[in-house]
């Protein structure tokens, strides 16, 4: 597998329904049920929305594996925050560990934050890495977002795996040399080095990347060629998931209001 598919993974290769939605509608709905489960407290709201989130994986046909592999990574820094969350929480004590008293108020909040992580990932993955990068950068772009602001996206995504590939390229030479990590100066000096060249050829690549680019006469603008046309089943479809979303902020206003 290459650096390229390494950070896509091809995720947005199938052919479901979610796949063939215009990525404008993705994008929005997607940032919409995002923003809502951020601000969701009421367990009904959260565990609703992690329901709708895993059903859209469903519909998508995105593989077991390569979703999980991303679920074990988000919790895994999740992890951290259940080690601190129940000891650094006021409340009820429920258990302690040494002088440390882990709280019922800190477990819950570890908790909501849990569910709530897990359902923003599962709709990132059903709605964003259902379509390429490229889509989705021009896609912003038609919705109005800043012209630079899609270009760092794009040429951000483009040129990653190349530095990824030099990165590596300077790992194999100092091993070559007969570099072997330990926690002693000259290692940390060495992976000082590493970055600081890193850095030095990525400044240089970009600047050979930008030469090229005003000899093809580029005018601070990046013309899409593709036609986005939102038809029946986008609107219908994009309806469905702004239905689901709304149904996740009934749940939150029923609750905190009886």
């Amino acid at each position: 597998m290459s650096s390229k598919e390494q950070i896509h993974d091809e995720l947005y290769l199938g052919d479901s329904a979610i796949h063939r939605l215009d990525p404008r509608v993705k994008l929005v709905t997607c940032c919409f049920f995002s923003i809502v489960m951020a601000v969701c407290r009421a367990w009904d709201a959260l565990l609703l929305g992690l329901v709708f989130s895993v059903t859209w994986v469903v519909l998508a046909r995105l593989p077991v594996r390569k979703v999980m592999v991303r679920l074990v990574m988000v919790n895994g820094l999740i992890g951290v925050l259940w080690i601190i969350l129940p000891f650094a929480v006021a409340g009820r004590e429920v258990f302690s560990v040494g002088p440390l008293s882990a709280t019922q108020e800190g477990i819950v909040y570890a908790l909501q934050i849990t569910i709530r992580s897990n359902a923003i990932v599962l709709a990132l993955l059903s709605l964003l890495a259902t379509s390429s990068m490229f889509s989705l950068g021009h896609a912003m772009g038609k919705l109005g977002l800043p012209d630079k602001a899609v270009q760092l996206l794009l040429f951000a995504y483009r040129y990653i795996h190349v530095i990824h590939m030099e990165y590596r390229r300077l790992m194999n030479a100092i091993k070559v040399r007969g570099f072997q990590p330990k926690t002693n100066l000259h290692t940390y000096k060495t992976y000082a080095y590493l970055v600081g060249m890193l850095l030095v050829k990525s400044y240089d690549r970009a600047e050979r990347i930008r030469r090229a680019m005003l000899c093809r006469g580029f005018k601070g603008k990046y013309y899409d060629l593709t036609e986005y046309r939102i038809g029946p089943t986008d609107l219908i479809l994009g309806a469905v998931l702004t239905f689901c979303t709304l149904a996740v902020v009934l749940a939150q206003w029923v609750l905190t209001t009886h």
